[in-house]
């Protein structure tokens, strides 16, 4: 049996992958939970992006 489940890299939350949405820098799965409440990018994208702001949206 095969799952379509992916660990949402924003909140952990386990979610099938066709209902969430990619992170807008690198791609990795959000969840529609965290997108409805405005997340747009994963944990570790938003962390480097709080560290050194000008870098991050210079990449997008």
């Amino acid at each position: 049996m095969t799952t379509d489940r992916m660990a949402c890299r924003s909140c952990g939350r386990e979610e099938r992958a066709s209902e969430g949405y990619p992170c807008q820098q690198c791609g990795t799965f959000i969840c529609q939970l965290c997108n409805l409440r405005g997340v747009v990018r994963c944990a570790t994208c938003e962390a480097a992006s709080t560290a050194s702001p000008g870098l991050a949206d210079s990449a997008s």
